[in-house]
């Protein structure tokens, strides 16, 4: 099977040391090399890039990134191989023979200072002021190779326009060194194609279909560009100045609430190693700041389950016992923004597949504005609502028109993880340092089947903790040891389980006026898949549309970063599978702590529709505030 990343075969074994070597020659699928007159063996088709960094050997880089495929393009990564005539780019240099290879020699330091400087010629703008300043790869490298003016000029005025027209991401070509791994990322990684090389020569930038602002192409607003751009040419659309004039507005209400993601991983823009969770920490800062409520997405996260749970069932049972409307399963999930874009632009003959359910961020801004603002007797126009995400696509996604159920905007601001981050330091914290403190009611008790929301599968096992147990009338423990679904769980692209329903037990009471009996789904196997990143995506969606073996699931969750919201385009940089990894051990640790890890056990959720959506999930009420579209009461929608 093809590595994407690197175009050769998977190999297990790495690069080691030989103490005593011989002469160079291949042994069996290896090959003995020389790097800095250290002897190697490592498997045929390695990179010299890869054995450097096996044996701990610095090779500076500048387009390469673990998730991306060989570029080659910056040259930042030369070294000398023994016998040939010019520098090689270790990155795209594979090992099929012998060699002997030098990393440090004169002529490579002078050509990787030369590279810099040419670089840091077409490179405009001032360090201090840039988002990625401190966090900025050329930076780094200008610092490393001693460049402390410009030997081939520089670039006097701007010579692009900076386009802001995207709610999510913003473009600034000046600062663009055409590293590619924008086009990398949004070809080969997203398979979205925004992003392009457009024109030839000096004349060559990143641009989009016919130069178009990114509000009139295809964009996703998912922003693994911005994650994987080595410099300041790409950022978030940055709303910190609204909410800091909000926050200093006696006369306005400010509340926040956060998902999962940030809380797994903001800790690594205060130098903490990737995988430390910052619950407490971060709810502490916030109030420091000066929110005046700090909230839990979870909560929403738990009601998500709920309605789009319920969802699922009426559409099983349309479809599997009236007959109706089977073309409107698989449902899809819909807590994802930048998949959602997705499928509108690719694949808009199946938005009828697509849940109807909000995404805890939106319903969260509904339920704020609504029964919040009843029960605090504040005047839902004198309520902020601020959500921090890991996702540059939430902001998209607050500033769609549709989503004003509660009578305003339901959330006013998308902030992104980088972004809060900025916003503590700027008050003068050190998060590490803080004590830990609560959420605020009524909104800080959820469960950690809305905390696993932040990895991939996490929704897809938040639903299954529920639905079993609801379908069954048993324990999901009975299944699955802990709770934990862990067939769900991991990094592959693509993963697919059945769940046989032998047994069905009593109808809840809220679900009584559709039905009266689960006889209907009893010996039934549920059959439902995982996918995550758009690329993953696309595949799936492409055997549904021939008829294959995901055509027949009834429910797929679909993410559309890698990792899931772990990995989304607004957590901290830089990122790669290692880092996404101990993100989601930090969100499953939290969630083995928790003393309630099911949405349906959640009191304040039983709490809400008691006291607000009287009707029930997928109810009248419900429906206008938690769904994206509405019909008479009783019916689900699609």
């Amino acid at each position: 099977m093809e590595n994407k990343k690197n175009g050769r075969a998977p190999v297990s074994q790495k690069p080691h040391r030989i103490e005593k070597p011989e002469h160079p020659e291949q042994i069996g699928g290896s090959v003995r090399i020389q790097i800095n007159e250290k002897e190697l063996v490592v498997p045929l088709g390695t990179t010299i890039l890869e054995a450097c960094r096996d044996n701990q050997i610095h090779v500076p880089t500048l387009c390469h990134h673990d998730d991306l495929c060989i570029a080659g393009v910056c040259r930042v990564c030369v070294v000398e191989v023994e016998n040939m005539r010019t520098l090689q780019a270790s990155c795209a240099f594979p090992i099929t023979a012998p060699i002997k290879i030098n990393t440090a020699t004169p002529m490579v330091r002078k050509a990787r200072k030369h590279i810099i400087d040419l670089l840091l010629s077409e490179h405009y703008g001032e360090c201090y002021s840039c988002f990625r300043n401190n966090n900025c790869e050329l930076q780094t490298l200008a610092k490393e190779y001693g460049v402390d003016h410009y030997n081939f000029g520089h670039i006097e005025k701007p010579k692009y326009k900076v386009d802001t027209s995207s709610f999510s991401v913003v473009r600034d070509m000046d600062k663009c060194v055409l590293c590619k791994r924008c086009i990398r990322t949004c070809i080969d990684l997203q398979e979205v194609g925004v992003l392009e090389a457009v024109g030839r020569g000096d004349e060559t930038h990143i641009g989009t279909f016919l130069d178009k602002q990114l509000s009139d192409v295809i964009c996703i607003n998912c922003g693994q560009c911005i994650n994987r751009c080595p410099t300041g040419a790409l950022r978030a659309n940055d709303p910190r100045d609204e909410i800091w004039e909000a926050i200093d507005n006696p006369k306005k209400h400010v509340v926040i609430q956060t998902a999962p993601s940030p809380r797994a991983a903001i800790g690594e823009e205060f130098g903490l190693e990737a995988g430390h969770s910052m619950t407490g920490e971060l709810n502490t800062a916030m109030r420091r700041i000066g929110f005046d409520k700090v909230f839990d997405t979870n909560f929403t996260a738990d009601l998500t389950i709920m309605e789009e749970g319920t969802e699922l069932i009426l559409r099983l049972y349309n479809a599997l016992v009236k007959g109706e409307d089977a073309n409107k399963v698989p449902q899809f999930t819909s807590c994802s923004p930048g998949w959602v874009k997705y499928l509108e632009h690719f694949y808009p003959e199946y938005i009828d597949n697509l849940s109807s359910a909000k995404s805890p961020q939106q319903m969260f801004g509904a339920v704020i504005k609504t029964l919040y603002a009843q029960e605090a007797n504040i005047d839902p126009a004198d309520i902020v609502t601020v959500a921090v995400m890991p996702c540059s696509a939430k902001k998209f996604e607050c500033n769609r028109p549709e989503m004003v159920d509660s009578g305003f905007k339901d959330v006013d601001y998308g902030l992104t993880t980088r972004e809060l981050a900025q916003m503590i330091k700027e008050t003068g914290i050190h998060l590490p340092e803080l004590p830990k403190s609560e959420f605020d009611d009524p909104f800080g008790n959820a469960s950690g089947a809305g905390l696993i929301f932040g990895a991939t599968g996490g929704v897809m096992e938040a639903a299954l903790r529920t639905v079993v147990e609801l379908v069954t009338g048993g324990k999901v423990e009975d299944l699955f040891e802990n709770a934990n679904i862990t067939p769900l769980r991991g990094f592959e692209g693509i993963r697919y389980v059945e769940l046989p329903i032998a047994e069905v037990g009593e109808v809840p009471e809220m679900y009584k006026r559709y039905f009266d009996t689960w006889d209907w789904l009893k010996g039934a196997t549920l059959k439902v898949a995982v996918a995550h990143g758009t690329a993953n995506a696309k595949k799936v969606m492409e055997d549904i549309k021939a008829g294959g073996k995901f055509s027949e699931c009834h429910f797929i969750e679909f993410m559309g970063c890698p990792g899931g919201c772990l990995g989304g385009g607004g957590q901290p940089i830089p990122t790669n599978a290692t880092i996404r990894a101990k993100r989601a051990e930090a969100i499953y640790a939290e969630d083995e702590g928790l003393p309630i890890r099911k949405s349906h056990e959640n009191p304040h959720i039983g709490y809400i529709y008691e006291n607000f959506l009287t009707d029930g999930p997928c109810g009248h009420k419900s429906h206008e505030l938690l769904h994206t579209t509405y019909t008479k009461r009783g019916e689900y929608i699609a």
